[in-house]
């Protein structure tokens, strides 16, 4: 490991510090603070309303930024506090280290020789052994179930997402944030990587002291929290962030490439291109009014077809074609249920028609949704079928 003075430059040099957010850690806390001193003079420690003898041992260390919280409120709040003074210290990084004592401070070059080799902001997660002897079988089950949904939402696989020794970009992670208990620490790093950061493990050692180690996490609680984050996060992916990635991407081609690359797509098949085609129309014409591009971009990259032709085709309910959408919506619905909306082609056809013929207008908008679908679907397959055959 490289000399004290030599870390603390580099920490210095790139506007690094510590964060140790503490709660009833008094056993293992003045360990932690003594081997994050060697390292560095940039400590910021977090008292999250502790009531054993913490205030006493931080009371020893005046040369340390203290951040007091005088109630507990949970380490997501506690590290947002962190971050939040790491940023008016003028620091640009923070390395975060639990204060039970199962990490080790002589990591922390770990981080620094990521973060120089990246050359740009990154986020890094400390990985651990989650197999060696001693480690509590429930954590290895929660880090594998964490790392699923991690990959499920941000594309990213990581061996590890739950540790708490990270180095996060204090300017490029989210500013504002939903949580403030254990799922914190999951919140930040999928928002992050939505924000295009690199999120990366490094290795890190790992020590598990039943005799000393304290945890405040509440199984059915805290895993409830965590279900009900990534149940949002899920929804946010496929409601905002994919459709946002679609049109960012559209924007950075050049509209020659766009046509080359997501509408002629030569990689794909006439069939996935059909099959686009047809979902487009579907998500056109049935009534998901205010989300047809979210859901149809987010079905096209869920099924890994072409997302533009989608897109495009979904535009059948452009203003000028709503009236007569919801005219075969209404026609249709009255083959199935009583004709309530009686009025012709020739009348005055608005969304009021809907409000009053809600029922008639819903079966009948997702029975011609699903007949425009197949007869574009099958027609364009016969089209591209051909003009490939006339090549």
């Amino acid at each position: 490991m490289a000399t004290g003075p030599n870390i603390s430059e580099r920490m210095n040099q790139r506007k690094v510090c510590v964060i140790i957010p503490t709660y009833n850690n008094h056993k293992t806390l003045r360990r932690v603070i003594d081997g994050v001193l060697l390292c560095t003079q940039n400590v910021i420690v977090v008292n999250d309303g502790s009531t054993d003898t913490t205030t006493t041992i931080l009371a020893s260390y005046p040369d340390i930024t203290l951040v007091d919280i005088p109630q507990n409120q949970g380490k997501g709040n506690a590290l947002r506090e962190g971050f939040k003074k790491a940023k008016q210290l003028g620091y640009a990084y923070a390395i975060t280290i639990d204060s039970d004592g199962q990490h080790f401070p002589d990591d922390i070059p770990v981080f620094l020789d990521a973060m120089e080799a990246e050359g740009k902001d990154i986020l890094l997660i400390g990985s651990r052994n989650m197999n060696q002897d001693g480690v509590p079988k429930k954590s290895s089950f929660g880090n594998k179930f964490s790392n699923f949904w991690f990959w499920f939402e941000t594309g990213i696989t990581l061996e590890d997402t739950q540790s708490g020794y990270r180095l996060y970009p204090l300017e490029a992670i989210p500013k504002k944030f939903f949580t403030k208990k254990f799922e914190f620490e999951i919140e930040v790093i999928v928002r992050t990587a939505w924000n295009g950061v690199p999120v990366k493990n490094v290795p890190v050692k790992i020590l598990y002291d039943p005799n000393e180690r304290v945890t405040h996490f509440r199984p059915f609680k805290d895993f409830t929290r965590i279900s009900i984050l990534n149940t949002v996060l899920v929804f946010l992916l496929f409601v905002y962030i994919k459709p946002r990635n679609f049109f960012r991407s559209f924007k950075k081609k050049s509209l020659k490439e766009f046509f080359r690359e997501d509408i002629l797509a030569s990689s794909d098949s006439n069939l996935k291109k059909a099959l686009s085609i047809g979902l487009g129309v579907f998500c056109g014409i049935a009534p998901f009014w205010g989300f047809q591009t979210a859901v149809v971009i987010s079905l096209a990259v869920l099924l890994r077809w072409n997302k533009l032709l989608a897109f495009t085709f979904s535009n059948i309910s452009i203003p000028p074609m709503i009236p007569l959408v919801i005219f075969g919506s209404l026609k249709t619905g009255a083959l199935f249920v009583e004709d309530t909306a009686r009025f012709t082609l020739g009348s005055p056809i608005t969304l009021e028609h809907i409000k009053n013929n809600v029922v008639q207008y819903l079966i009948g908008s997702f029975v011609l949704a699903t007949a425009a679908a197949i007869i574009f679907g099958v027609g364009s397959y016969l089209l591209l079928s051909l003009s490939k055959k006339s090549e």
